[in-house]
């Protein structure tokens, strides 16, 4: 148990999602065992010790978004609801602890709230997060929360603007200290066409792991694959990018095996990909820029209040197409594959970017890079240079 505290200890200061000295854990053996910093420790076990799971992190993330989010929300607001895919699918929303409800009980409020969430955030504090079955989990919820947090705090500024005291200075030395150039430089990429079955597996492995470092991806969120002549080699399901080894399948592109019953839930939008593009790799991130700038609309006046999936229109981020759709089979797979092909790359409203390399997963990557690049510097543009009524009446949520 101590091995995998410090483990994922070292992922949240390695994806810079927590502060040092500014995390802690507290997990279920055959005692209570807490570790980290000594008074997010003490809560921690406090908290874990009202639940009915296994783990528990408490750590100060590394940026100020959630604060700023509990700062924004009207008075008595209980939680928050991002609208990104990640939210929607696994959080349904976020609570939140105000100081004032941790002068007597906060830690039994904040069990609480986890009674029936997975994180929460706790104002002064940080986020908490539960993982039912093991320190894993607790820190994937983590690094959901983190992730959800970020996406709408950017998605809110642009709609709304600074409010807040020392707010704009704040985001300044986020994107001076904590944001970093993105590139693919230094990387090193097979070239293609990848045929033997060992050497795609070490690639897939390689690029997933390039994907979780270069912070296009959190928690275990995204998926890759390779194609070589009737297989498919894409990540498990729940496989988080940066530790790959033994969770690749192989699938038959007609599906005549149970291979995929372990693969990713992105598998059929994958094959049809391969059908439609005869690209040779597909790489899926949720790169923070893209997935934010994914949800502004165009439209001023529309019926439609369940964009994410409902919405019939492709729109463009620069000259990356962007549709809605369901994870699954139900909507990506009938969406993302036809607008693809073509460019090469993809924009899934609020839940991340597909691209595809024709020989190899250089192309992939730097396409990945690319889209998000784009996603920045049209965020700035918007958010730093003035805009009219009109812009910001299109940024709608």
């Amino acid at each position: 148990m101590k091995d995998q505290i410090a483990k994922y200890t070292n992922k949240l200061l390695a994806d810079r999602s927590a502060i040092h000295d500014g995390i802690a854990f507290a997990a279920q053996d055959d005692r209570l065992l807490t570790d980290g910093d000594p008074e997010l420790s003490r809560l921690a076990g406090e908290v874990l010790s009202s639940l009915n799971c296994l783990a528990l992190v408490a750590a100060r993330p590394a940026l100020p978004f959630a604060d700023l989010l509990v700062a924004r929300a009207p008075h008595g607001e209980s939680g928050i609801v991002p609208p990104d895919t990640e939210t929607r699918t696994f959080l349904h929303d976020i609570p939140l602890v105000r100081r004032d409800e941790l002068k007597d009980g906060g830690a039994r409020r904040i069990a609480e709230l986890l009674g029936n969430r997975k994180g929460v955030i706790v104002e002064g504090v940080g986020i908490v997060a539960t993982g039912v079955l093991t320190v894993e989990q607790a820190y994937i919820n983590y690094s959901s929360v983190f992730h959800s947090t970020f996406v709408k705090y950017l998605f809110d500024l642009l709609r709304d603007g600074f409010l807040l005291s020392g707010e704009a200075e704040a985001f300044q030395e986020f994107r001076r200290e904590w944001l970093r150039p993105l590139s693919a430089d230094g990387l090193a990429f097979r070239s293609g066409p990848l045929t033997e079955p060992g050497e795609i597996i070490r690639e897939v492995e390689a690029v997933g792991r390039y994907t979780v470092e270069r912070g296009l991806v959190d928690s275990f969120f995204g998926n890759i694959s390779a194609r070589a002549g009737d297989i498919i080699y894409i990540s498990q399901t729940a496989a988080s990018l940066d530790e790959l080894a033994g969770c690749i399948d192989p699938v038959p592109v007609d599906n005549r095996s149970t291979t995929g019953i372990t693969a990713s839930s992105e598998l059929a939008a994958h094959r049809r990909i391969y059908e439609l593009s005869g690209a040779r790799t597909i790489l899926h991130g949720h790169p923070k820029f893209a997935v934010v700038m994914s949800m502004l609309c165009e439209e001023e006046e529309c019926p439609i209040t369940d964009c994410w999936k409902e919405c019939p229109r492709v729109r463009f981020l620069g000259d990356t197409p962007v549709v809605a759709g369901e994870i699954g089979a139900g909507g990506l797979a009938k969406r993302v594959p036809p607008v693809i092909a073509g460019p090469g790359k993809a924009v899934v409203f609020g839940h991340g970017v597909f691209t595809i390399g024709r020989e190899e997963f250089g192309e992939a990557f730097r396409a990945m890079v690319d889209v998000e690049n784009w996603c920045r510097q049209e965020y700035f543009r918007r958010l730093l240079n003035p805009l009219s009524m009109r812009e910001r009446a299109r940024v709608r949520g």
